[in-house]
């Protein structure tokens, strides 16, 4: 009878039967995992560090519920006296790249020279769009294990500027957690590259050498765009092509005209998979961060792109504001059907609409 007693099924010292089923203790977990914590306990935690914290608060930036919207609100504005304390690094390229391994191995050295460094992404493109940083964070295991770095992926399915926005507003809370270096890869093509550019202070093109991705590859607004250009994978029999690649981008960034900045763009090889030139891209970046904090080109770039931000928010949220009004909705409906029967053109259609 003692073995009895003893067996998987009999009933423990601890929380009773009656306990864990009755409708008050229920409710009591519920309402537990309904708590959330005030965006004042938010602030406070993030200012310490706190990545449970500032995963949350990011989470309410990314929200669409109203709810949401008013708190995230007060979350950055508490953080933003807090942020503003980084460099911040765009970094783009085409698909097979290397991006991921770059900035693994990147944030590796980074974190290893002292530095806490936060990964985000601007992707407007569907869930299953190649290279997205949704997958690299499963591939970037040993950066995803540092306690000195941060990667979050941006919330992909959405429209490019909502993104931006969003990753926007993400760095300064980054940037109130401690985050001294920000890298923001843009993994959507075409426009994504323009939006990275209004949000970084450094701009970092990654290109590869012997795989039809030269000259007849640049795209000129990304060239000009470009702060530096580092040609991936120099490493086996790709060496002698990546040397001869380099001398050609040289020779085309010499064509554009200089830069405000006074910065001359570098051209620079490194193989990410073997660690090599990893240390000489990073000291370029320390001189481009040296020489526009000299000559106050740093901070009047973050305020040419506050503005730039704020203009695009108030077109943005005029946008939003005009096409889910009720009276707008069922009148484009009408008027797109008229213009199927060509009984008014686009440009009257567009008029009437907005006089409404």
């Amino acid at each position: 009878m003692g073995k009895q007693n003893k067996s998987a099924l009999s009933e423990q010292d601890g929380v009773s039967q009656n306990e864990m089923t009755s409708s008050s203790s229920i409710e009591s977990i519920k309402q537990k995992r309904k708590t959330q914590p005030s965006a004042e306990d938010l602030i406070a935690a993030i200012l310490k560090g706190d990545i449970t914290a500032l995963s949350r608060a990011i989470t309410l930036i990314e929200s669409k519920s109203a709810a949401h919207l008013e708190k995230a609100n007060t979350i950055i504005k508490g953080c933003l006296p807090h942020a503003n304390k980084s460099i911040r690094i765009g970094i783009t390229g085409v698909p097979g790249v290397g991006k991921s391994t770059f900035i693994e191995t990147f944030g590796m050295h980074l974190t290893r020279l002292g530095k806490k460094v936060a990964v985000l992404a601007v992707d407007p493109s569907s869930s299953i769009t190649k290279g997205s940083i949704l997958g690299d964070k499963t591939r970037m295991e040993d950066l995803v294990k540092n306690e000195h770095a941060y990667i979050r992926p941006s919330a992909s399915g959405d429209s490019l500027g909502g993104v931006a926005r969003k990753t926007r507003e993400t760095i300064i809370l980054c940037e109130a957690a401690g985050f001294d270096t920000i890298i923001i890869e843009t993994v959507g093509v075409g426009q994504s590259e323009t939006a990275v550019h209004s949000m970084v202070d450094f701009f970092l093109l990654l290109k590869l050498a012997g795989a039809g991705d030269e000259l007849q590859g640049i795209k000129r607004g990304i060239m000009e765009m470009a702060d530096a250009i580092v040609i991936n994978k120099a490493d086996g029999d790709n060496v002698k092509k990546a040397k001869l690649a380099k001398v050609e981008f040289n020779r085309a960034l010499h064509l554009y005209p200089e830069k405000a900045t006074g910065w001359q763009p570098k051209v620079s090889l490194c193989s990410a998979l073997h660690n090599e030139g990893i240390t000489e891209i990073w000291e370029l970046i320390e001189k481009y961060e040296n020489l526009t904090k000299s000559n106050h080109y740093f901070v009047h770039k973050r305020n040419e792109q506050n503005k730039f931000w704020l203009m695009q928010t108030i077109e943005d949220r005029l946008k939003s504001n005009f096409f889910t009004n009720k009276k707008i909705k069922e009148a484009l409906q009408q008027q797109l059907q008229l213009i199927e029967a060509h009984q008014t053109t686009p440009f009257a259609a567009a008029e009437y609409l907005l006089s409404l």
